[in-house]
Formats: structure tokens, C-alpha cells, sequence
């Protein structure tokens, strides 16, 4: 008799775990009218290239054998110079590592996708490693204003990383449609969250606003929320000079690039250059060295910046490959490694001003 009613709770709590499941996999994060990348349910790519490659592909990837190994630990060479604001027209960037960049350039300090945590993984001991410690100190950040959140990938969007900065700064989190329960469970009520489609725009001050701007990628964080918040790239339109981040993003047809330079022109772009390879498997999700040279020259920015590289070992291609790849792509295409800046992380650098003008329309 005991026995039977173990099965019957069992069975119930499966049953009402299935149930909830179900109930989870049909209820958006975001509701709204239906776009032509919003389906009520779902986000997709603008130009429908991406097409899922599942659990299966994901399996033949990671049992293929294709996987360079990474060292365990490299020491940072760099100590920045980071001052608690930088006024006027100056423009001066901070490689911390991987996507996480500070942006600092009239009176404001902002941060790109910030991770300080050991790994970029649900589980505190599970996942990609750290393999390089964050280029500044999280005690040494200057007062953060705003916060750029790309995407909900771990690497990007890491709550106990933004969870700090909440109670240390209280600055304005700024991401994509569908990000801000997740954001407001983690932060509490009192935090500053925006939330924005694509095209959309956030206004700081007079002269400053945010652009969320197209990306080709997805989203996900568990099993049961696949492209259930919107990713994106974002436009710092500044008097000092409009700044691009394009978060974690393809190349597709290079379609969007084409939108996003409508915004231009562009002091500085932050464009990635790891995580590319296999590219059967990674060619919908990430660009290699070659194609960020191609957005490069689709949006002809001052500068450009390389992220996403080099701190997490994320796809097959060795720790140094991205930067030996980038560096034969600018000589191939005739640009100088000045035009297309390598950042060791902690390596700080005043951005050049080539024209002054007020791009801010």
C-alpha cells in the first residue's frame, strides 16, 4: 500500500512537471503585437538566415574531436589608467576581457555585456572557465552609468556580474524586449531597466541616446525559453562620435550592416572575432576574423575593436587564432592593425579624433 502511493506521488509530481514545462514552452517573455522578427511566441532574425542547429548537431560538434586546447591561466600584462570620468571629446576604451569593454567619453562611464565571474555557465562549477582574470578589478570600476546587455547567453548576460553593479552603481540596464523579467527577478523592483525592440531608441541626456540595433544570433538560458528574448547590437550616438557594439552576432547577408551604417558614421566599432569555428556549426551564430573585417568595411568606422576572444573557451579554434586570423584579414584587405585595434585585456586606449562634428541628429 505504501509502495502505491510512492508511484501515484511520483506521478503526479512528473505529471505536473510536464505540465509546467508545457505551460513554460508556450508562455513568451515578452508580450506584444507581432513583427516581422516576432511571431507572439518567439524572436527570429530579421533576414530569416538563421535556422537552429539543434541538439544533435550540437552533440556531433562537441564529440567530433575538432577542439584546440586552450591554456589554463594566462597573467595580465596590463594595468589600466581608468579615471573616474572622461569629459569633452575624448574617447577612452578599457579592454576588461572577452565583451566586456568600458566606454568612457563625455561624463559617461558605460559598460559592454559585463562578466566578472569565474565562468560563464548556470553552474558555478560547470562550464567555461575564466582563463584570464577581468583586465580591471570590479573595487577600481569608476561609477557606472549604463549598462549595454546584448543577449541572455551566459557570457553576455551574467546576473551575479549585474547584480553587483546594481548595488554598487544603480545605473540604467539596457537590453532587449523580453529581458526584463529576467533582469527585474535578479535586481529588484528599484532597478533601472529599459527594455527595447530593434530601432528603438533611449534617451540619456541632450546629447546622448541608445540605439538597439539588429544582430543575427538567438537566444536562450534553458531548455525552455529558445529565442523567447530578443538579442541586438547597440549605437552610442555622442557628440564625441557614434560608437558601435555589435554584441554576439553572424554575418548572414550582411543585410543589417547595411541598416546599421545608416546611423554612421562611427568613431569606434566593437566588432567580435572568436568563437567561430566548426563554421558549419558556427557560421549562423558568430563571425570569424574574415567577416568582422567584412562588417568593418560595410560600416567604415575611424577604428574598430576586437572582443570576444581569448577569455572563454567557447568553439574549436586555438586561444590565439582570432588575432593571427584578423591580422592576415587587414593585410589582405590593405588596412593597418592601427585601424583595427587588438586590446590585450586591462589595455586601455585613448580613441583618436579625426573629425570633429556633431553626430547626433
Amino acid at each position: 500500500m505504501i509502495v502505491k502511493k510512492w508511484i501515484i506521488f511520483i506521478i503526479v509530481i512528473l505529471l505536473a512537471g510536464i505540465i509546467y514545462a508545457v505551460v513554460q514552452y508556450q508562455t513568451p517573455e515578452y508580450k506584444g503585437p507581432k513583427s516581422d522578427h516576432f511571431d507572439g511566441l518567439r524572436f527570429s532574425n530579421e533576414n530569416g538566415i538563421y535556422s537552429p542547429r539543434g541538439f544533435i548537431n550540437m552533440l556531433k560538434w562537441r564529440f567530433e574531436g575538432g577542439r584546440t586546447l586552450w591554456p589554463t591561466h594566462r597573467d595580465n600584462l596590463f594595468v589600466p589608467n581608468i579615471k573616474s570620468r572622461v569629459l569633452g571629446d575624448e574617447l577612452q576604451v578599457t579592454f576588461v576581457g572577452h565583451a566586456t569593454v568600458l566606454l568612457q567619453t563625455q561624463g559617461l562611464n558605460i559598460l559592454t555585456d559585463p562578466i566578472w565571474s569565474e565562468r560563464a555557465s548556470p553552474i558555478p562549477f560547470l562550464g567555461p572557465k575564466r582563463v584570464q582574470a577581468p583586465g580591471v578589478a570590479f573595487s577600481h570600476l569608476p561609477p557606472i552609468d549604463i549598462v549595454l546587455i546584448s543577449h541572455d547567453h551566459y557570457d553576455q548576460l551574467d546576473l551575479p556580474t549585474l547584480k553587483r553593479l546594481e548595488q554598487q552603481f544603480h545605473p540604467v540596464f539596457i537590453a532587449g524586449l523580453g529581458s526584463d523579467r529576467l533582469l527585474k527577478k535578479c535586481l529588484g523592483p528599484k532597478a533601472r531597466i529599459v527594455t527595447l525592440d530593434w530601432w528603438q531608441k533611449y534617451k540619456v541626456n541632450a546629447n546622448d541616446r541608445i540605439v538597439f540595433v539588429p544582430a543575427q544570433h538567438w537566444s536562450k538560458r534553458s531548455l525552455l525559453d529558445t529565442n523567447k528574448r530578443l538579442w541586438g547590437g547597440f549605437v552610442i550616438e555622442n557628440k564625441a562620435g557614434n560608437i558601435y557594439f555589435s554584441g554576439d552576432t553572424a554575418f548572414g547577408d550582411g543585410t543589417i550592416f547595411s541598416k546599421i551604417a545608416a546611423l554612421g558614421p562611427f568613431r569606434l566599432a566593437l566588432l567580435p572575432i572568436g568563437a567561430y569555428e566548426p563554421r558549419w556549426f558556427m557560421h549562423y551564430s558568430h563571425v570569424n576574423p574574415a567577416e568582422s573585417i567584412a562588417i568593418f568595411e560595410i560600416l567604415k568606422p575611424q577604428y574598430a575593436m576586437a572582443i570576444h576572444f581569448g577569455t572563454f573557451h567557447l568553439a574549436d579554434e586555438g586561444i590565439d587564432e582570432p588575432v593571427i586570423a584578423l591580422n592576415k584579414a587587414l593585410s589582405e584587405n590593405h588596412l593597418k592593425r592601427q585601424q583595427f585595434r587588438v586590446l590585450q585585456v586591462g589595455e586601455d586606449w585613448r580613441v583618436p579624433l579625426k573629425e570633429k562634428e556633431n553626430v547626433v541628429q
